[in-house]
């Protein structure tokens, strides 16, 4: 019996539809089983969303109707989207108050990776695909797992169980699109430590994989940032900053390209890349010769 590849998808910045990431794991899964030749393989690799918006979308609806109803404003569009991304990031920040947004939205990270486990099993490695915002909530739900446990909050607490999966030993691949983590650094004394991928107890239990953190960004998104650059824990931490041109004719000149780097084939391959490359190290007993070979 094979070993399944968990895959955790968290969204940006906005409140997107419930189904955000389905475009995107049809096209994980077409590339992936498109590598290994079986269509029968479809399911070696598994999926869940976090939808962690769902949490402020409805005070920030209020707002932007509130602020709309007192001005005509221009730019709609974008304005939304700034109002939105800035909503997101101030509610999300950790307070000393009790059942916390910070607290809330961790909790269903670790709810979602606990799917995954019954779907993949408790030593599946993980892939964590993530933007914009996204990657900052994931960063830290991963950084307090490795480094501030007392920064858990009781919520997600709850939500963990004591597995190698849900623990974050076996954190294998991290992709981040459009991050503004760049930003995010300046909150820390020389810019921050970064999570470390793939973790440091993978090697207990897949010895041969080697992992990555990939971080693509869109010299016009003006949100998103190279990581590499940071400091030199970010060097180190960041295996490839990628620069890619995300978006159509209309988005990928503008800050709009921000919204779609989930699209983009520069940003698609590699991770199927790093996806195969995953399953092909921890099931090499089970791959066949000419898949070694090729």
């Amino acid at each position: 019996m094979s070993q399944k590849i968990a895959v955790l998808i968290l969204h940006g910045a906005g409140t997107p539809n419930e189904n955000f990431a389905d475009k995107l794991i049809d096209k994980l899964k077409k590339g992936f089983v498109k590598k290994l030749h079986d269509q029968n393989k479809e399911e070696e690799i598994v999926f869940e969303t976090v939808f962690w918006s769902n949490i402020f979308a409805p005070e920030q609806e209020k707002l932007w109707e509130q602020l709309t109803e007192y001005r005509t404003l221009n730019l709609g569009r974008l304005r939304r989207f700034v109002l939105e991304f800035l909503a997101d990031a101030v509610a999300y920040q950790p307070t000393r108050l009790r059942n916390q947004n910070y607290d809330q939205v961790h909790a269903l990270i670790a709810l979602a990776i606990q799917r995954l486990r019954i779907k993949a099993g408790e030593m599946a490695p993980l892939c964590v695909i993530s933007h914009s915002l996204g990657t900052i909530i994931a960063s830290n739900y991963f950084y307090d797992l490795q480094f501030k446990q007392e920064n858990i909050g009781n919520e997600t607490k709850w939500c963990t169980s004591e597995n190698a999966l849900e623990q974050c030993q076996t954190l294998a691949l991290f992709y981040t699109m459009g991050s503004p983590m760049a930003m995010w650094s300046l909150r820390y004394i020389d810019f921050g430590s970064p999570i470390t991928v793939p973790s440091p107890t993978i090697k207990n239990y897949y010895p041969n994989l080697t992992g990555e953190w990939l971080n693509f960004y869109d010299k016009d998104d003006i949100l998103a940032f190279p990581l590499k650059g940071i400091n030199e824990a970010y060097n180190q931490a960041v295996t490839a900053d990628i620069e890619v041109n995300a978006g159509g004719i209309f988005t990928s000149w503008n800050p709009l390209s921000h919204l779609k780097y989930d699209t983009d084939k520069e940003v698609i391959q590699p991770i199927v890349d790093g996806l195969f490359r995953t399953w092909k190290t921890v099931n090499h007993k089970m791959v066949p010769i000419s898949e070694h070979q090729s």
